[in-house]
């Protein structure tokens, strides 16, 4: 009998060793929201960082079909006038400058995104962490967008200005005004190039993003390593 209750009690001690293990594995592999928050905030950095640095190098924009800037629509009539009076070389040559000038915008205005980054608060945390590809980038993009483009204009105008598109521009514009019967226009360049150069590094920053949720070895930090691990044990319920 004193055999059978000893068995009993050490069973019991195991189970409840495994459940407590367990118990306490789960609790402690949920991070708080300080710690969702603190990992995604070093997830976006990383992949601002990557993304930045990406597309900053020369020629990063146009030797890239997919994201390089040509002129805005309303430009192209101006393109196609000037094409068509034998200034082509002119016109390939402002489009080479507006991609130079996001490559050197992108570059410039890193610590503005990595700041931003800094400064957000993840009130639902939880939810974007759980959210699935792309998530927090969309929730960036939501809510930054604005701002961003607010101090990300005088920094692609200071590298436009550099590298001299607006003085190409100015005097391309002036050319295909001066032509008979032509509707006079300046399309704003600024404007255009900020927005394009947006869309690419938010592209990028959300491939950065999946890249870190797929794969472990990509999590950079201990923070990103807790609150990432925890989002797979979720994904694999959901």
């Amino acid at each position: 009998m004193k055999k059978i209750i000893y068995a009993t009690v050490f069973c019991l001690s195991i189970v409840s060793c495994d459940v407590l293990k367990t118990v306490a594995t789960d609790v402690l592999a949920i991070p708080t929201t300080e710690e969702a928050a603190g990992g995604l905030k070093d997830a976006l950095k990383q992949g601002f960082a990557n993304g930045a640095d990406a597309l900053s190098v020369a020629g990063a924009f146009k030797n890239n079909n997919l994201i390089k800037i040509l002129l805005p629509e309303d430009a192209q009539k101006v393109a196609d006038k000037l094409r068509s009076i034998g200034m082509g070389a002119q016109v390939d040559d402002v489009i080479n400058k507006l991609n130079d000038g996001a490559e050197n915008a992108v570059k410039t205005a890193k610590p503005i995104f990595m700041d931003a980054v800094t400064q957000m608060s993840f009130n639902d945390a939880m939810g974007i962490l759980t959210g699935g590809k792309g998530s927090a980038t969309n929730y960036l993009k939501q809510t930054t967008t604005t701002a961003l483009t607010a101090a990300f204009r005088p920094k692609i105008q200071a590298s436009l200005d550099q590298i001299g598109v607006t003085k190409h521009w100015t005097e391309l514009v002036s050319t295909y005004n001066k032509i008979p019967f032509v509707t006079k226009m300046n399309p704003d360049l600024n404007a255009h190039v900020t927005e394009k150069a947006l869309v690419a590094l938010f592209s990028r920053v959300e491939q950065e993003e999946n890249l870190i949720r797929d794969n472990p070895a990509q999590r950079g930090t201990e923070l990103m390593k807790k609150a990432f691990a925890y989002a797979d044990t979720r994904k694999n319920t959901q």
